[in-house]
This record gives structure tokens, C-alpha cells and sequence, in this order.
């Protein structure tokens, strides 16, 4: 038996739904909106788990499923060597989102990342201590800005409203999720014109660390081809 887990509410759950049911797959909840069993037609030896977003990345690289649809960004910033823990199958063309640096509109002198880099330099100098910069996403922040030589900074967790935390004084700079970046801009913050992190989309996994008998390679061929990814990746 397959396991496959997708997000448990919301609108990426619809359009995963969408997306397999397009494929001949239909997922759905196996009663009401608040269980979190799930159903599955169209595809045998296929079991559905209902998780939330942020939980499948753990569970893929625990291998406890086989499969999980997830944003990109949340597997690159959980799992450390991620591409060593997880197989990339596709990309679903949904739940588009950029992980982007922004800094407050009125540093009118601060438009890239050498620019970002001078300024947290002036600003230790100044107030003895690092720039912040508020994020959920700290491996993936730290490795950017790392990989472009940016380092008078120092990561604060944000586990609210990121675009918030400067206005709020707990930080200097924010590195957050936009569509669009309106939810910015409406906060005084103007991206880097350099400070695109990552470009996150929902996407397919496969756990290099599940149990991949013989069976379930069988049942992952057969979901190849319904659904149109190449299963020797995993």
C-alpha cells in the first residue's frame, strides 16, 4: 500500500484534489470537513493521509509515506540535503509563491543585497548589535544570504504576521512569502531588486527512505504513468 499525504484544508487541498482528479485519481475526505481520514478511486493500493502542509516533510523523511504533495519552499527550509531525503517528482503548477527579502520603503539607498550588506554593516557599528531580519524560513534565508556574502545579520523567528515585525520594531528587514507582494508593500516594504530566495510551487515528493518493496514499486509505476512523472527518480 501507497501512502500518499497531502495538505489536510484550505485551498491547496482543493487543487491537489483538482489536480489528481484531472488524472483520473479522485481524492477526497472519507466524511466530514473535520475528519482527517481520506478517500481514494480511481488508483488501487493507494491510501491517502490528510496532514497539514508543514507536517509532510517530516513524515516523508521519516519515510512513514511514500508520497507528498507540499510546497517546494517548506521542504528546501525542514530537511537539511533535502534532495538526499526526498525524490522530486513534479511540479503541479500550483500554490505559487516567491520567499523574498524586503527592507523598509524609506531605505531609499538600499535596493540590493551589497546594498543590504552595507547597511547591516553600519548598523552594527551604530547600535552594537546585528540587523534583524525576521523569517520563518531560517536555512533557506541563511544559505542565500551565506552563497552572496551577506553577514552583519541576525535571524529572528517570526511565528506571526512577518510584514508586521518592523513596524513592530522587532526587526529591521523581513524574509517572507508573497504572490503578489501587496501584504508588503501595504507595510512600507520594498523588495530587493537581487532578494528572490526561492520560488516555491507545490510539489510532488517520493520518501528515498520509505519501504519500497516490490509493491509498492509496482503501485509507484503505475502512478508514473497516470500521472505523468518518471518513478526511477526515487
Amino acid at each position: 500500500m501507497l501512502k500518499l499525504g497531502v495538505p489536510s484544508k484550505g485551498r491547496l487541498m482543493e487543487q491537489c484534489f483538482d489536480w489528481f482528479g484531472a488524472r483520473g485519481v479522485i481524492l477526497g475526505r472519507a466524511g466530514s470537513d473535520r475528519e482527517y481520514a481520506g478517500r481514494v478511486e480511481g488508483a488501487d493500493g493507494l491510501e491517502l493521509v490528510l496532514l497539514s502542509a508543514g507536517e509532510i516533510p517530516r513524515e516523508l523523511a521519516a519515510g512513514r509515506i511514500h508520497l507528498g504533495v507540499t510546497g517546494s519552499d517548506l521542504v528546501r527550509d525542514k530537511l537539511a540535503d533535502w534532495d538526499r531525503q526526498v525524490a522530486e517528482l513534479a511540479p503541479l503548477g500550483f500554490g505559487h509563491a516567491d520567499l523574498v527579502l524586503a527592507v523598509p520603503a524609506a531605505w531609499i539607498d538600499v535596493d540590493t543585497l551589497d546594498d543590504l550588506d552595507a547597511a547591516a554593516a553600519a548598523f552594527r557599528r551604530a547600535h552594537g548589535h546585528r540587523l534583524r531580519i525576521a523569517t520563518k524560513y531560517h536555512r533557506l534565508v541563511r544559505e542565500f544570504l551565506t552563497s552572496r556574502g551577506v553577514a552583519d545579520y541576525q535571524l529572528v523567528d517570526s511565528q506571526g504576521a512577518t510584514e508586521g515585525t518592523v513596524k513592530n520594531l522587532t526587526a529591521e528587514a523581513v524574509a517572507d512569502i508573497t504572490s503578489t507582494g501587496e501584504t508588503l508593500r501595504a507595510n512600507h516594504l520594498k523588495i530587493l531588486a537581487d532578494g528572490l530566495v526561492h520560488e516555491s510551487q507545490a510539489t510532488l515528493y517520493a520518501a528515498r527512505t520509505a519501504n519500497w518493496g516490490a509493491g509498492a514499486r509496482t503501485g509507484l509505476a503505475g502512478l508514473g504513468r497516470r500521472l505523468g512523472f518518471d518513478p526511477s527518480a526515487v
